[in-house]
């Protein structure tokens, strides 16, 4: 396992940066050559989850949620297991976090903006208050994300104020929406009620972007789930076994659904 890389100063530096501005990024984290295994793999199942249910579109026209099976080469503890990435976790989300995603949302060619939206919606929406942090999207891209394949862009500082609000300051200019151009290798936290939204792939190659869902061991959202193989969870470490205790332990991965469950996903 790869040694913490920051110091606890520097940990508390990126989790106000969060607290701040709804995410951060740690440039040049995981490594590239597992990266590069991951976007292999990770073609195939693209293709067949285009070819059996691409005409949902319900993440917009030629972009796609894929979840990702927990076996080799995406169950990899050198990523989900990360001591930094779990330490900015347990430091915003608390020490009892779980894992509770692992997918990708992919554009293609012909992808279109997608509108201005949170992941989550916020816990109390009667009281038009907003809480600390209680779910995280760790992303991270399979290949070089620039101005043209798709960046990811987001408002800062939006996932501290009712939607609405955010809306109506982004209307009026007061707040923008900023391009996330990130490398393969850096990592991005971000608290998921930051508005934000996808733009185009003005290329012909796909451009996935991982999300591995940490969130407060209370919060329970059924649409998403990761389905472990019983042979792999006793193979886990005590932490990972932790991290996963509230997924379905499946004896084999054919028992996963058909279709993808997490359909509804802007709020």
């Amino acid at each position: 396992m790869k040694q913490q890389r920051y110091n606890q100063q520097q940990i508390d530096s990126f989790a106000q940066a969060v607290l701040n501005d709804g995410y951060c990024v740690l440039r040049d984290h995981f490594s590239t050559a597992t990266l590069n295994v991951w976007r292999e793999a990770f073609a195939p199942l693209l293709h067949d989850h285009i070819e059996r249910e691409g005409k949902l579109r319900n993440r917009g026209s030629a972009r796609y949620y894929v979840t990702l099976p927990f076996n080799a080469p995406f169950a990899d503890p050198s990523i989900y297991e990360d001591e930094d990435v779990l330490a900015l976790v347990e430091r915003l989300v608390g020490e009892d976090a779980v894992m509770c995603q692992l997918a990708t949302d992919t554009p293609l060619l012909g992808s279109d903006y997608q509108d201005v939206h949170r992941d989550a919606p916020p816990l109390f929406p009667e009281a038009g208050i907003e809480t600390p942090p209680f779910q995280l999207a760790i992303n991270f891209p399979l290949v070089d994300v620039t101005l043209e394949n798709g960046p990811f862009e987001v408002v800062r500082g939006t996932h501290m104020i009712p939607k609405a609000e955010g809306l109506q300051r982004l209307e009026s200019g007061e707040i923008k929406l900023e391009p996330v151009l990130l490398k393969a290798g850096d990592v991005m936290i971000r608290d998921v009620r930051g508005l934000h939204r996808g733009t185009p792939n003005r290329t012909e190659i796909p451009r996935p972007m991982v999300v591995i869902g940490y969130s407060r061991r209370w919060l329970y959202r059924p649409e998403v789930c990761i389905h472990i193989p019983r042979a792999s969870f006793d193979a886990l470490s005590e932490r990972a076994r932790h991290l996963l205790r509230f997924n379905p332990i499946v004896e084999s991965l054919e028992e996963k659904p058909a279709v993808e469950v997490y359909q509804a996903f802007a709020y």
